[in-house]
C-alpha cells in the first residue's frame, strides 16, 4: 500500500528529488557517458515511490533500466546507501552501481537494460507472491519508447488474464526517444493500447509530486484492475537548456554545460571533490545474495524397464507431477506456451490447477516471467519446444543467465527427431547458445531413466538448469548384462556414462543419440572392431580426464543430432585444444539444414544411422 503524505513529508520528498537532480548530472558527467535526459523526467517518479511504498514487501521494477543514475540517487536518498558512493562508482569496474540497474544494488528486485522486459517482471513477481499466498505490490517504471516492443503487449494479456492487479505501471511519457519525437517514429496510442487490455488508466503531470501520490493510491488501493499511469514528463526535467532535447537521452554534460548546469542546480559537494573521490580505488568487496531457492526433496527415482519404450519427454513430465506431489508444501510455478500436451505439462496442470500458467504463444514474455518469479523462493519451470524455449528466447534467457535466477527450463523437440515439422522446427543449435549463458546448467538425457533421474535434480537444485529431450519414443538404454544401465544409479552433473567398453577407439554420443551409438557397437564387434561408448548428458561439463583418456586410446568419434561446429563436437575440440590435448577428432554431427520427413530418414541424410556410423568407424580403423 502506498503510505499517506503530510505536508512535511511532501516538502521533504521535493527537497530529495531536487537534490537528485543534481547528483543525476554530476555522476553521468563525470564518468562521461549515462542517460540524463530520462533520468530527469522520471526522478519525481522514484522518488516517490521509494518513499511511500513498503520497501520491505513491495516491488519497484524498472523497465527502462538506463534511468540508472535517477534510481540509484532516489534510493540513495531514500537512505538505503551513501549518496557520494553512488557518484563515486557510477559506471566503475567494480562498482556495485553499473551503467543499467543490477539486482546488487539494494532496493532493485531485477536487473534490466535491454528495453520491454519490465513487465513481464512483474508479471513473474505476481505470479510467485499468488503461488506463495503473501501480498505484494508491484509497480513498474517504463518508458514511453519501449511502450513500441511487442513483448509488453504478451504482459499486459497475462495481467488481465490472471487478474494480477497488484501491478500497477508508471510510463514516463516525456515523448522523445533516441531518434526524436516517438509519435514521429512510431505512431502509437498508449491509453487505448492498455485500456484495450483491460487496464485502468490514470494521466498525471509526471511532475507534479501531488498527483504523483494521488495516483499511485488510488492504483494501490483498488484491485479491480491493473492500473497504468500515464505520467505526462519533460525530458531533462530541471535543466533548461536540456528540456525537452533528446540529445541528452544518452549523452551526459560536458563541462562547459556542467558549469551552466551548476547555475541552476545545488550539488550537495563542490564537484572538484567528487572529480577527486571519482579517482579513489572501487575498494568495497560486494558479494552477491542468492536469491531463495526452497529445501526440496526428488523422491524416489521410477524405472522404465527394458520392455517398456517411451519417450524422454514423458518421463520429464512424470517426474515433474511426482517431485510435486512429494513436495506439498513447495511453491510451484509451471509455464506453458500453448504446447502442454506436447511437452507434456499436462498431467501437471491437471494434478496442480492453481500452480500452472497457459500463456499461450507468447514465449518472449513467458521466459522473463519465469525467470523472474524463480527469484523469490519458488520452484518456476518453463516448458517449450526448444526452438521457442532457446532460439527465440535467447535474448530472455540472457536476461535469466545474468540475474542468475533459478529458472527450470524444461525443452523438447531437440535434434533432428522433430523429422516431418522441417527446417523450422527442429533444434540443431542450441548447445551454440546455452553454451554462452553462463551458470545456466545443460541436460541432455540419455534415455527416460536419465531423464527421471536428471529431472529430479534439476528441480531440487538451485540455479539456472536446461533438461533437453527429443520427440520419439525410445527403450531404455541396457548394461552388457542385459539390465537398465540407470537402475540404483543417481545423478551427478558432468558424469559420463561408459556404456560399451573398448580398446581401439572411443565413440562420445550426445543424449538420446546414445542408443545408436549402443547398436553401432553391436555391429561393430560383430566384425571384431571394439570401440568405447560413453554416453554425454552434461556437454558443458565433461570432464578432461574423459578427453585425455579417449584421445590416448585412438581417434575419438562424436556422433550428435545438433550441428558439429557449435554442439558436443565443438566442445571436446575446444577442451582438447584450450590443455593442449593431441586428439583426432571426426565429427559425426548435422552439417546444415536439415530436410522435412521421418526423423530416421533425416538421420539418415547425415549418416547418422547405426549402419552408417559403423561403416565410418570402419573405415578409419581398418
Amino acid at each position: 500500500m502506498i503510505n499517506d503524505l503530510t505536508p512535511e513529508k511532501l516538502d521533504e520528498i521535493a527537497e530529495k528529488s531536487r537534490k537528485s537532480r543534481a547528483d543525476i548530472l554530476a555522476m553521468t558527467n563525470l564518468a562521461g557517458s549515462g542517460h540524463p535526459g530520462g533520468s530527469l523526467s522520471s526522478i519525481d517518479i522514484y522518488t516517490m515511490l521509494y518513499h511511500t511504498i513498503d520497501m520491505n514487501a513491495d516491488k519497484v521494477v524498472v523497465s527502462h533500466g538506463h534511468t540508472s543514475p535517477a534510481v540509484y540517487s532516489a534510493l540513495a536518498r531514500r537512505g538505503l546507501f551513501d549518496p557520494k558512493e553512488v557518484i563515486k562508482g557510477f559506471r566503475k569496474v567494480g562498482s556495485i552501481f553499473e551503467g543499467h540497474v543490477e539486482p546488487t544494488v539494494p532496493g532493485v528486485p531485477w536487473g534490466t537494460g535491454n528495453l520491454g522486459q519490465g513487465l513481464s517482471v512483474a508479471c513473474g513477481l505476481a505470479v510467485a507472491a499468488r503461488v506463495k499466498n503473501s501480498e505484494m505490490d508491484c509497480y513498474v517504471v517504463m518508458g514511453d519508447g519501449e511502450q513500441q516492443k511487442g513483448q509488453i503487449a504478451e504482459a499486459r494479456r497475462f495481467i488481465r488474464k490472471y487478474n494480477l492487479n497488484n501491478i500497477t505501471v508508471i510510463i514516463d511519457n516525456n515523448m522523445l526517444q533516441i531518434s526524436g519525437n516517438r509519435l514521429d517514429v512510431m505512431p502509437q496510442d498508449l491509453r487505448a493500447e492498455y485500456e484495450s487490455a483491460g487496464f485502468a488508466c490514470i494521466e498525471i503531470d509526471g511532475h507534479d509530486l501531488n498527483q504523483i501520490h494521488a495516483s499511485l493510491k488510488k492504483a494501490s488501493a483498488d484491485k479491480t484492475a491493473p492500473y497504468v499511469i500515464i505520467a505526462h514528463t519533460t525530458m531533462g526535467k530541471g535543466v533548461s537548456f536540456m528540456e525537452n532535447r533528446e540529445k541528452y537521452h544518452g549523452s551526459p554534460l560536458n563541462k562547459e554545460e556542467m558549469t551552466k548546469a551548476l547555475t541552476e542546480i545545488d550539488l550537495d559537494w563542490p564537484l572538484e571533490e567528487l572529480r577527486t573521490l571519482r579517482e579513489e580505488p572501487i575498494d568495497e568487496e560486494h558479494i552477491r545474495s542468492s536469491w531463495p531457492f526452497p529445501r526440496m526433496s526428488p523422491g524416489e527415482a521410477h524405472l522404465y524397464g527394458k520392455d517398456v519404450i517411451t519417450d524422454n519427454r514423458s518421463a520429464m513430465g512424470n517426474a515433474l507431477v511426482e517431485v510435486a506431489r512429494q513436495n506439498p508444501s513447495a511453491p510451484f510455478a509451471v509455464f506453458d506456451c500453448d504446447l502442454a500436451g506436447s511437452v507434456k505439462t499436462d498431467a501437471f496442470a491437471r494434478a496442480f490447477p492453481d500452480n500452472f500458467f497457459q500463456s499461450g504463444i507468447m514465449e518472449h514474455n513467458t521466459a522473463v516471467m519465469a525467470g523472474a518469479a524463480s527469484s523469490q523462493g519458488i520452484v518456476s519451470v518453463f516448458a517449450d519446444f526448444g526452438m521457442f524455449g532457446i532460439d527465440e528466447t535467447y535474448n530472455q534467457q540472457r536476461l535469466n543467465a545474468i540475474n542468475e535466477a533459478h529458472l527450470k527450463l524444461l525443452c523438447t523437440h531437440l535434434g533432428v527427431d522433430v523429422g516431418e515439422d522441417g527446417k523450422t522446427h527442429q533444434c540443431i543449435d542450441y548447445l551454440g547458445l546455452m553454451r554462452n549463458l553462463e551458470g545456466f546448467s545443460a541436460v541432455i538425457p540419455l534415455d527416460p531413466n536419465e531423464t527421471d533421474l536428471a529431472t529430479r535434480w534439476a528441480l531440487t537444485q538451485p540455479g539456472n538448469c536446461m533438461i533437453g529431450v527429443g520427440r520419439s519414443k525410445i527403450p531404455a538404454i541396457m548394461d552388457t548384462d542385459g539390465n537398465e544401465f540407470f537402475r540404483g544409479k543417481s545423478f551427478i552433473y558432468g558424469r559420463a556414462h561408459h556404456l560399451r567398453t573398448g580398446t581401439r577407439a572411443t565413440m562420445f554420443a550426445l543424449g538420446a543419440m546414445s542408443f545408436q551409438a549402443v547398436q553401432t557397437w553391436d555391429i561393430l564387434m560383430q566384425e571384431g572392431i571394439d570401440i568405447e561408448v560413453v554416453g554425454i548428458s552434461c556437454p558443458f561439463a565433461v570432464d578432461i580426464r574423459e578427453i585425455t583418456r579417449a584421445s590416448e586410446t585412438g581417434p575419438v568419434f562424436v556422433v550428435e543430432d545438433h550441428l558439429s561446429v557449435s554442439g558436443l563436437a565443438s566442445q571436446i575440440a575446444y577442451i582438447s585444444a584450450t590443455n593442449n590435448i593431441p586428439i583426432e577428432l571426426i565429427p559425426m554431427g548435422i552439417t546444415g539444414f536439415p530436410p522435412s520427413g521421418p526423423s530416421n530418414i533425416c538421420l539418415k541424410c547425415f549418416d547418422l544411422l547405426p549402419e552408417d556410423l559403423a561403416k565410418k568407424v570402419k573405415g578409419r580403423l581398418t
